[in-house]
């Protein structure tokens, strides 16, 4: 059984950003034991043969390769649609 002490649970309440009552400390600190000996308990299972199951649902991605499709567009046609621009480029206001 993992060993976790009260002070152990201060540091990571602290190392979260927590704010703990004394209640909550003593709490935390039976829940964690309590979790670290399931986390023991899956140790024990014998794993060989089986392979890490990294996708459940059989997907794949599809890929294709990136292609340059030829437009009729042209940036001074979209240009123009913007209100303001300058220098071939859409002038927008600054944001602070």
């Amino acid at each position: 059984m993992a060993n976790v002490s009260r002070d152990d649970v201060v540091k990571l309440a602290a190392l979260s950003n927590l704010q703990l009552v004394d209640e909550e400390v003593d709490g935390l600190t039976h829940d964690i034991v309590n979790i670290l000996g399931y986390v023991e308990q899956l140790n024990e299972l014998d794993t060989d043969g089986v392979e890490p199951t990294y996708q459940v649902t059989d997907l794949e991605n599809v890929f294709r390769d990136d292609e340059v499709m030829p437009s009729a567009t042209t940036t001074d046609d979209l240009l123009a649609l913007a209100p303001d621009q300058a220098d071939k480029q859409v002038k927008v206001p600054k944001v602070l």
